[in-house]
């Protein structure tokens, strides 16, 4: 055998051994990285993004982002149980917040839960209903592990079969980079590393799901993409940091909603 050939053993064994199943849609992902370490890199970050952040002083806005997001929370747990994968979300300890910031439009769910919300997304969300379209992508990537999917990604690309636990105590710093890149919370807006396509998509189809469960009609994600994309045309929001073509997502949104619906309908 080629010498070449020997060389990809390890790196193939290693995605073999370490593929995961997401919820809902079933597709297979690289997950080199054991949830419960995210769970605790999530942590430390989101208290100290939260603790250099100024939160919103509305009273009424922050109430609508707990409300939504604990149904949406609970109707996760519910799904997860229902289908006898609990135990992928066991760590999970769900925390809202809204961030004030009017200028960035965006949220996010990190591993564990941990939700925040920038009002410069309330705008385009308009109610607690558009909110919900948005706090079931968010957390759908959390779900479907998107975060340490692009995670083990970089791990791969940038220390080789280095695992995370050995990175964070040989070269702390730079596996922290990785953390932050993989979940796009650098403060620097060029090393962000987008969702890919097929992940944006794959949101789309499980939050249609979450959002149905909690009790809100699905049908209201396609205005709100529409809104999201036009704001597009002139500054390109953080949410959209990954580009699905408009089109594209709208009418793969439209194709889910009826499978969205009988859980709506429940």
């Amino acid at each position: 055998m080629h010498k070449s050939k020997f060389k990809l053993l390890p790196i193939a064994m290693i995605f073999l051994a370490s593929c995961s199943t997401v919820p809902i849609t079933g597709r297979r992902q690289l997950s080199l990285i054991p949830r419960w370490e995210l769970v605790t890199l999530s942590e430390d970050n989101y208290r100290k993004l939260i603790s250099e952040s100024k939160l919103s002083e509305d009273t009424q806005q922050t109430q609508m982002v707990v409300t939504v997001g604990k149904k949406i929370a609970s109707a996760t747990e519910q799904f997860m149980r229902e289908n006898r994968m609990e135990s992928e979300i066991q760590n999970y300890h769900w925390e809202f917040n809204l961030i004030k910031d009017d200028k960035t439009i965006n949220a996010f769910c990190m591993p564990g839960g941990k939700i925040a919300v920038y009002t410069g997304i309330l705008p385009v969300a308009q109610d607690d209903n558009g909110l919900a379209v948005i706090l079931g992508h968010e957390v759908a990537h959390a779900l479907a592990n998107h975060g340490g999917e692009r995670m083990s990604q970089l791990l791969l690309a940038q220390l080789g079969e280095t695992t995370l636990s050995t990175a964070l105590t040989r070269q702390p710093e730079q596996a922290r980079r990785v953390f932050m890149q993989a979940y796009g919370l650098g403060t620097n807006v060029g090393i962000l590393l987008p969702y890919s396509r097929n992940q944006e998509l794959e949101a789309d189809h499980i939050g249609l799901i979450l959002m149905a469960k909690a009790g809100y009609d699905p049908r209201i994600a396609i205005p709100f993409w529409q809104r999201m994309n036009n704001l597009a045309v002139t500054r390109p929001p953080e949410f959209l940091s990954t580009h699905p073509a408009p089109e594209k997502r709208i009418e793969d949104i439209r194709s889910e909603i009826p499978e969205a619906m009988k859980y709506y309908k429940q």
